[in-house]
């Protein structure tokens, strides 16, 4: 599943707990999809992070 598939199941439950309320099962889907999102958006971030290159180490040639 894409993140963005997703997103938009976390919403569609997101507005379902709000109208009618979640039956146990769908719960359980809500905070797994949570977790698989909260994964997700980390190894992003861990990923730009690891990309940044500080221009004082490319001053003095340290890879």
């Amino acid at each position: 599943m894409s993140i963005e598939n997703t997103v938009n199941r976390i919403n569609e439950l997101a507005r379902k707990a709000k109208a009618e309320g979640l039956t146990d099962g769908e719960i359980e889907e809500r905070n797994e999809l949570r977790r698989i999102y909260i994964d997700a958006f980390r190894r992003s971030v861990k990923h730009q992070l690891d990309s940044i290159k500080y221009v004082e180490d490319e001053e003095n040639n340290v890879p």
